[in-house]
């Protein structure tokens, strides 16, 4: 049974502040014409039914650290919320990766996935504004940045997704049976929480990226206000005087002079929704200015003395407390203190916030939606795989005096899901294999390699995998993948990809296969083992827009037409 209810589309209207069918700008704007560019369209908007329901937005991340942060500083104080704390499950999806890996020095990384929910369940949340026809609605994830915190402890590394991204649901099930099957076209990605709630926002993250991700915390907004407060004020700047309101009165009002100004409360609020007024008034621009927020909310933390008062943290902690959910394996003080002790790790001059690099769809009927750049957006979720910090600057020496890890390691062998680790393996030659020719890709650039079924059933079958069979079914993979139906499948998957020297992001579990398939890749059109991938990035593309904790000097610039 979820604990958490949150509404739908969003709040449209003057108060929510977040709908692209505005099409007027403010004072002085001329609406781009039609036919213009796609961020010109995006920033005028179009009215559609969705258009009139938009979100307010704020940021997850920041308000989760500062629930973290809290909780190493106001231990004492609020053990006794303990029996508050909400769970949901952490992954309703199909495929288990299980949780991150140690290092080849005992380090473990950790992959934390923070989301932000357009709460309307209950007076606090409803107070902040939004038309009433939103209250109580269906879930959506606005807000969702994954946190990678690196094995050796040294650097953290944050991808916002964009909110308009579009992308193929997972099949979710719910803890009481209902299934969710997996979506037939592309979703766009902040529904997945209408799928059984955020278990399934973290297994959309998990097909999409095959990262492994430990922990979710889920927030609404409530809590910003009472929350960004207890900072005393976070410092943003803009490049010119901004005023976030259109013509017809839509905008999230906030109101500021050029340079730099200490926000907080409900002003804060404004910031992390504004939309029109930042960049070109898309959704991008949002996500940067929340960048902003969240860095300067780190270093101001950090230098806070504040939440050494008793009652104040008190306060903050029944706030931040009353508006999450978390994962199971986060639901003590205790489990929040320790990863508390863990972020704070970590110097403000080694985060680094970015945004999955995107491209606009060119798809029928999904203008001004985006989808994940080819290349580049797996490249951040490689270097994220593979604990290589975004920042270019590798891996620092750990807390513990241990030589750092690499920066680049191998893929461990295969393990089979959680669900499933207690279960051995049998011999290779009782294993069943059916193997499949997939090596013309999933774009059909090229054909398929001939015989590459037969000629790889027949390399497991010299492996002591005497039962492997080659298939007339064909498949379409970019990368050589091995499926199987059941959690009594997996250890036998899992040693099917380890006599492969195939990854454990290999092994995926499907209802799509009635057994153990080997779908051999377009990465494996010859020879007796796939073409290992090119070397890993060493830094995050610029695509991704990265923005380093340190950096005090960042500016927002202003769209124009609201300016003041």
């Amino acid at each position: 049974m979820r604990h958490s209810s949150v509404r739908g589309e969003g709040a449209v209207a003057q108060a929510a502040g977040d709908i692209p069918g505005g099409g007027a700008g403010a004072p002085g704007t001329v609406p781009p014409p039609r036919g213009g560019s796609r961020s010109a369209r995006r920033a005028a908007g179009r009215p559609t039914r969705r258009g009139r329901r938009r979100v307010l937005r704020w940021v997850s991340s920041v308000l989760s650290l500062l629930i973290l942060g809290t909780a190493a500083a106001g231990y004492l104080y609020y053990r006794h919320l303990n029996g508050s704390i909400k769970t949901d499950p952490l992954n309703l999806g199909e495929t288990k990766l299980g949780g991150s890996k140690p290092n080849a020095f005992g380090q473990t990384p950790l992959n934390i996935l923070l989301i932000g929910s357009d709460a309307r369940d209950d007076a606090a949340n409803q107070a902040l504004g939004g038309a009433t026809d939103t209250f109580d609605g269906p879930p959506l994830a606005d807000v969702q940045m994954l946190l990678h915190l690196s094995a050796d402890r040294s650097n953290m590394s944050v991808v916002s997704m964009p909110r308009d991204t579009m992308l193929k649901m997972p099949k979710c099930t719910e803890p009481n049976g209902k299934v969710h099957p997996e979506s037939q076209g592309l979703v766009q990605t902040n529904e997945s929480l209408q799928r059984g709630g955020p278990g399934c926002t973290v297994a959309a993250w998990i097909e999409l990226t095959k990262i492994p991700i430990d922990h979710f915390m889920m927030i609404d907004f409530k809590g910003v206000v009472s929350m960004a407060d207890a900072i005393g004020g976070v410092p943003v700047c803009v490049e010119q005087n901004v005023h976030s309101r259109t013509r017809d009165g839509k905008g999230s009002g906030l109101k500021l002079q050029k340079g730099t100004t200490v926000i907080q409360g409900e002003q804060a609020l404004q910031w992390l929704r504004t939309r029109y007024g930042f960049e070109d008034g898309t959704d991008i621009g949002r996500t940067h200015a929340q960048h902003q927020y969240m860095n300067s909310m780190a270093r101001e933390f950090r230098k806070n003395a504040k939440l050494t008062n008793p009652v104040k943290l008190n306060s903050l902690a029944k706030a931040a407390i009353d508006a999450m959910v978390v994962d199971p394996g986060l639901n003590k003080i205790d489990k929040l203190y320790d990863l508390s002790m863990e972020l704070k790790k970590v110097p403000p001059g080694r985060i680094t916030m970015t945004t999955m690099p995107w491209v606009y769809s060119t798809r029928p009927g999904m203008d001004g939606r985006v989808e994940p750049m080819a290349g580049e957006a797996e490249d951040v979720f490689r270097m994220i795989r593979e604990d290589i910090a975004l920042d270019g600057k590798g891996s620092g020496t750990p807390a513990n005096g241990a030589s750092p890890a690499p920066a680049t390691t191998s893929a461990p062998p295969a393990q089979p899901p959680a669900t499933a680790a207690a279960t051995p393996a049998a011999p290779p030659s009782r294993i069943a294999v059916a193997v499949r020719n997939a090596t013309g890709g999933k774009d059909g650039a090229q054909a398929r390699a001939k015989n590459r079924a037969s000629d790889v059933a027949a390399l497991l079958t010299g492996k002591g995998f005497t039962k492997a069979t080659a298939e007339t079914q064909t498949g379409a993979e970019d990368t050589t993948v091995i499926r199987f139906a059941g959690d009594s499948q997996a250890a036998d998957a899992a040693a099917v990809a380890t006599a492969l020297g195939l990854p454990a992001s290999a092994v995926q579990k499907s209802d799509e296969v009635a057994g153990i398939t080997l779908f051999v890749g377009k990465d494996w059109r010859t020879g007796d083992a796939p073409t290992p991938p090119p070397p890993a990035p060493t830094k995050a593309p610029d695509s991704a827009h990265a923005l380093n904790g340190d950096n005090d000097q960042a500016c927002m610039p202003i769209q124009p037409g609201f300016t003041w």
